[in-house]
């Protein structure tokens, strides 16, 4: 049996350590001048300055959170179990009475906390400060922008929570974390890409939509961009990527599954 109350104190500990050593407030500031920045400045490649349209807007901002806040939760998370190892404090943990489980879950919460009040506080400052530009339409798909972002940030901080757990020691779970950020971030999409090119675009017509999926990275973009025409024409996924894998609510759930998997993993190693 799960106890909650075990899950919040953990997880409160971890909020209160980020809100204490100022963590929160300077991921903030950092999403907010990217995003009014961004903003301002999207349309600089046509040669064009000022708030343009939420559609371009976004369609920046996706490119910057696919980058910056994988990494973000990989260095928040990665030394959650194997930092409390080499501290000694594990051992002192487990000997209370709170189960690897609820210790995994409380820790994954606490540190998600932190990361989605640093996501909507940042993101939502510029988005009140753009309000008067947006129509009500347009605060829609900007509000989904900020709950996938804060999706993002949880699946991988799922995956640094897993890489904590797997490694021996700090440096070798700051390795793992780094590589992950690579492999899917930059490493998946280059390899499906040169894998279209050489086959000259007979790499699995039905299979390559499929594994987009595979990435979380991906499934973000797609959700964010397949819910505009505009965007979606313009980055050319109208011909790659089938409308029935689109809907808002499969990849959503795709993202939840994605949480969740690390987190599996992490407890049967754990335990």
């Amino acid at each position: 049996m799960i106890e909650l109350a075990q899950i919040r104190v953990v997880a409160a500990k971890e909020f209160r350590d980020r809100i204490r050593n100022r963590w929160v407030i300077a991921v903030s500031v950092i999403f907010t001048l990217f995003a009014l920045a961004i903003a301002y400045f999207g349309a600089a490649q046509q040669g064009e300055v000022g708030f343009r349209s939420i559609e371009v807007t976004i369609a920046s901002l996706v490119s910057l959170v696919i980058y910056l806040i994988p990494l973000i939760a990989l260095i928040l998370g990665y030394d959650a179990i194997v930092g409390e190892r080499e501290r000694g404090s594990l051992d002192l943990l487990l000997s209370m009475p709170i189960t690897r489980l609820e210790l995994l879950l409380g820790k994954f919460s606490g540190l998600s906390a932190a990361l989605a009040c640093a996501t909507l506080a940042g993101f939502g400052l510029a988005g009140l400060l753009l309000a008067g530009r947006i129509d009500s339409g347009a605060l829609y798909h900007y509000l989904g922008f900020m709950l996938s972002a804060i999706l993002l940030g949880m699946v991988f901080l799922s995956l640094a929570v897993m890489v904590s757990v797997m490694a021996k020691d700090r440096a070798r779970a700051s390795g793992a974390a780094i590589a992950v950020w690579f492999l899917f971030v930059l490493v998946y999409d280059l390899g499906l890409l040169g894998a279209l090119v050489l086959s000259g675009g007979g790499f699995g017509e039905d299979l390559f939509p499929l594994l987009l999926l595979l990435n979380p990275a991906d499934i973000f973009r797609i959700l964010n961009i397949f819910s505009m025409e505009d965007l979606k024409v313009f980055y050319g996924l109208a011909t790659v990527f089938p409308a029935s894998l689109s809907n808002p609510w499969l990849l959503g759930s795709m993202m939840v599954a994605w949480i969740v998997m690390p987190l599996t993993v992490a407890l049967w190693r754990f335990k």
